[in-house]
């Protein structure tokens, strides 16, 4: 569920990691499934813990590849953390990841191609700005706007440069100009400023690493949206694929032997597990491991931090809204972090439909609210936007990530006292039977769909060599 600005929150890009998995990928066969040959080491019974997309990579690779694959999963639907809703006629809407981020090289843009799905692009460059008070930000205010961000980014790398001790991005950000000290426009300004950076990787900036928060690959290309939704990458990977719903894992035990999973229903048996839980579940200690887990993967666990980013989807009787791809408001100082971003649906879709998001501390408040207070709260900026003569909403949708038992969270983040190899700690194998996956053990390319994906693919390679 991640967003668009991360190209342009780092000032140091690297080479999107995992791309030469893609290449080594078997060829996709006409039905849009990877073909490949069986594995020399010989055929292994394989049980996945997980339907979202890591779990559905891995198990479509090592399916692929003549081993016996089950995949379990808690839902009563596949995809995880990818969601698409058919709520609303004519308008399929992606409840969790929405973005293939940068197409240039992207394993998820080669799924699209070969799912046959339409794409969109979004632009960053199209958005409209609005003050506190309303209306669009004028010239003086838009340049204020800009000089923030410039002031914001350039503390935290300087801070990254000098620095080895570590302190969290706000503090960083606060320190280096003198925050007490500034008028309240400007506090308004630099505070929509920061939000921005948990748009991007969903922790509150008061958590977020100032040394790491932003240590991940600079991606390439145009983000594009799916108007019939990201379920068609999840259904191409699974299509053939042996998946249980409705299968809770409680427990995963090893041995010499193999692995033995228990869910609330049932227990597996396989050679070996590959778990795609997410950061949020695995903290929860929602499974447990028999024979325990190693002490720097339990670190890991427990020092990354799990974010949160929600969505309210309106659809309205007709569109009063600016014509750009992105909308954002600034708010009061006292109101931080509320109702700041909005995406303009109606743009890919045709539909009368706007976006807006939650992330952090607010995204993570208002999930104790009603629909009803939380699309008040949502129209109340929308009018002080656009006047108080708008139409309201005929219906919504709305997200509650971090209340989800099998997600408790959107996606991870470097937190201040993690470093980016506790990834790596994360991703490693336990005795080579217990694997693990998800956008969380990437270091690179974390709370992405295609680090997902990617670390589908190396857990798979991991066991099928």
């Amino acid at each position: 569920m991640t967003m668009h600005r991360r190209r342009f929150l780092q000032s140091v890009g690297l080479g999107l990691p995992g791309l030469a998995l893609l290449t080594s990928l078997s060829a996709c066969d006409d039905n849009g499934e990877e073909s490949g040959t069986p594995s020399p080491s010989g055929h292994q019974k394989v049980i996945v813990v997980g339907a979202g997309i890591s779990g559905l990579g891995a198990a479509r690779y090592l399916a692929d590849q003549g081993h016996d694959v089950s995949v379990l999963e808690a839902r009563d639907r596949i995809g995880g953390r990818i969601w698409t809703s058919q709520q609303w006629a004519g308008a399929p809407l992606d409840l969790g990841a929405s973005w293939i981020h940068g197409i240039d090289k992207n394993p998820i843009a080669a799924l699209a191609a070969k799912a046959n799905a339409k794409t969109v692009v979004t632009d960053l460059d199209s958005t409209t700005d609005y003050s506190t008070d309303g209306g669009k930000l004028s010239d003086t205010q838009a340049q204020a706007l800009e000089r923030w961000r410039k002031k914001a980014a350039g503390a935290l790398t300087s801070f990254q440069d000098k620095e080895d001790k570590d302190a969290s991005v706000r503090s960083v950000v606060e320190g280096a100009v003198d925050w007490p000290s500034l008028p309240g426009e400007d506090k308004a300004l630099l505070n929509y400023s920061l939000n921005d950076y948990e748009h991007e990787y969903s922790g509150s900036v008061e958590q977020m690493s100032g040394l790491h928060f932003d240590e991940d690959n600079k991606v390439k290309g145009k983000d594009v949206l799916f108007p019939q939704g990201y379920h068609q990458i999840t259904d191409l990977l699974a299509a053939g694929l042996s998946v249980q719903t409705g299968q809770v894992v409680k427990q995963i035990d090893w041995n010499d032997d193999g692995v033995t999973v228990t869910t609330d229903k049932a227990t597996f048996q396989a050679d070996r597990v590959v778990v795609t839980l997410p950061l949020g579940v695995l903290q929860a200690g929602a499974v447990k491991f028999g024979p325990g887990l190693p002490g720097d993967k339990i670190a890991a666990i427990s020092k990354l931090g799990m974010g949160v980013l929600n969505k309210c989807y309106l659809r309205f009787p007709t569109v009063f809204w600016a014509d750009t791809d992105w909308l954002g408001y600034v708010p009061r100082v006292d109101k931080y972090g509320q109702w700041t971003q909005w995406i303009n649906i109606t743009r890919p879709t045709g539909q009368p439909v706007l976006l807006g998001f939650n992330a952090a501390d607010f995204g993570r408040t208002i999930e104790g609210w009603s629909d009803t207070r939380i699309v008040d709260s949502a129209m109340a900026t929308l009018r002080t936007m656009y006047g108080s003569g708008i139409p309201a909403p005929l219906d919504h949708q709305i997200t509650r990530w971090a209340s989800d038992p099998y997600a408790l969270g959107s996606y991870s983040f470097n937190k201040l006292g993690s470093t980016p190899a506790m990834r790596d700690q994360l991703a490693a194998a336990v005795d080579n039977r217990v694997h693990f996956a998800g956008e969380a053990t990437d270091k690179g390319d974390f709370a992405t769909v295609h680090g997902a994906y990617l670390s589908g693919i190396r857990a798979a390679k991991e066991i099928a060599g």
